[in-house]
Order: C-alpha cells, then structure tokens, then sequence
C-alpha cells in the first residue's frame, strides 16, 4: 500500500519554526495498529490522518506511543494540506473526531482559525507531587480534562525551567502545561507529556483550550497573544468565544512524499 505523506511546521511561517505534524490522506480506515506503526515512524510529536466523510472529514491524531483525544497543531497542518495541496478550496473545512466532536477551520488569507471546544478545568491543590514536577516553584495549580496546569510568576521561569520529565510520566495525565504572564505576549506557556512519548511539544494547540480561558478571565480580555516558548517557539492568536476557543496561526510546508507499507 502506497499512501501520501506531507511534513507541515505549524503555528509559524518559517520552515524549522513551530511545531511539525505529520499529515495522511487516507481513502478509508486502515487498522490502528498500523496508524500508530507509521506515527512512531515518523518520530514527531503528532501525525494526523483524515479520511473524507459526509461532506467532511473524519480526523485522527497519534503520537509515537498513543491515540489522543485533540491535536492543534495537526489538525492545523491538515487544514493547509487540504487547502494547499489537496484541492479543497472551500474558506472553512469540516472536521469530525470521534472524540472530540465537530471541530472547524476557516481559512482567512494565510491565517487558519481553529474552531475547538474549551477545556473545563479546575483549581487544585498544589501538592508536593505537582511542586515537584519542575525546579521552579509555580503559584498556583488546575487540573483539566487531560493535563495539569502550573501557573507561574513570570515569563522568565517558564522560558528557563526544567522539567522532572521521569515525575512528569508517572503522572495520571497526559502531561503538564506551564505558564506566566508574558512580556512582550499577553502570556506565554511550555507543554512537557513525556508519558505519550512527547517529551516537549513545541507548540501545543490543544493546550490554549485551557490556557485561553484561564488568561482570558485573569486579564479579563476575550482576545489573546500567545507565544509557546519552546527552542522552536511558536506564536496564537486566541480569542474566547463562550465555549468554544478560537486559535489562529499559521503554517508551511517542509516536506512531501510517499509511505510504502
């Protein structure tokens, strides 16, 4: 079997910026285990795969170790793949994950503007386990649907920190997100989920469903800079719009070829 393939940095328009995610085209589902055969090839945080259905598209996201339940970045990458280099020339494409529900991307100019539900989080204790997790000392503590939140004083710990990537693992979570005020971005945040096999996600998507109402309502603004200081980096725009988040950026291509399994 033949399949496309197509390497797409996201939330940048630099090559070597943002986050790269994978992209499949796919004509009907294949097995999972050969879905998470090819994303551990690929050896990126995500690889996504779509398959047309019912004037939409039915979309899928795997790290090198696990299915997950919502990728940014991928459905991002997926989104120019269609526009770019799959024919779809439509201003807003339809996808559905089976985990997530309906999820819309509209395409203004460059910009792709994702259409996610937010995360519903909640403020928790900051034990000794969670303190623990890095070597800076975070100010407060929330616990959403898949990752735990660390807040922190300011951008200068977040930019600097080190995570106990082994503590981080043992987690029963996904992973944990990090976050200050920022200087020159209304804030700024890093992603470490080293138990799905990421150990840091350069620019995570699925993250700003928590950090965007969380910062819309400390700021007390519906619409957001955001900057994910990874040596990658990568820059959202998000605004809040009741329970639905929208995040903007942007993406270019790096690669595309072909997968022979």
């Amino acid at each position: 079997m033949k399949l496309k393939i197509y390497q797409v940095d996201a939330f940048t328009d630099q090559v070597f910026k943002g986050n790269p995610a994978a992209v499949c085209p796919l004509e009907q589902w294949p097995d999972d285990s050969l879905l998470l055969k090819i994303a551990k090839e690929n050896n990126l945080s995500e690889t996504a795969f779509y398959v047309p259905k019912n004037n939409a598209f039915e979309i899928r996201w795997f790290t090198p170790e696990i299915e997950i339940d919502l990728c940014g970045h991928a459905t991002l990458a997926t989104a120019f793949v269609l526009h770019h280099h799959e024919g779809f020339k439509e201003s807003t494409i339809r996808f559905y994950s089976p985990r997530s529900g309906n999820l819309l991307v509209t395409i203004q100019n460059d910009l792709f503007l994702l259409d996610f539900p937010i995360d519903q989080f909640k403020k928790t204790e900051l034990t000794d386990e969670l303190i623990s997790l890095t070597d800076k000392s975070p100010v407060a503590a929330y616990k959403g649907k898949t990752d735990y939140m660390l807040i922190f004083e300011k951008e200068e710990d977040i930019a600097n920190i080190k995570p106990n990537l082994g503590l981080i693992s043992n987690l029963k979570a996904r992973g944990i997100i990090v976050t200050a005020k920022g200087l020159n971005h209304d804030f700024v945040s890093r992603f470490f989920a080293p138990g799905v096999g990421v150990d840091e996600d350069p620019v995570c998507g699925s993250a700003h469903t928590t950090l965007t109402p969380y910062w819309a309502t400390e700021l007390n603004k519906k619409e957001l800079s955001a900057y994910q200081l990874s040596e990658r980096g990568g820059e959202i725009k998000c605004r809040l719009a009741g329970e639905r988040v929208e995040l903007g950026g942007n993406a270019v291509l790096y690669m595309a070829g072909e997968v022979f399994v």
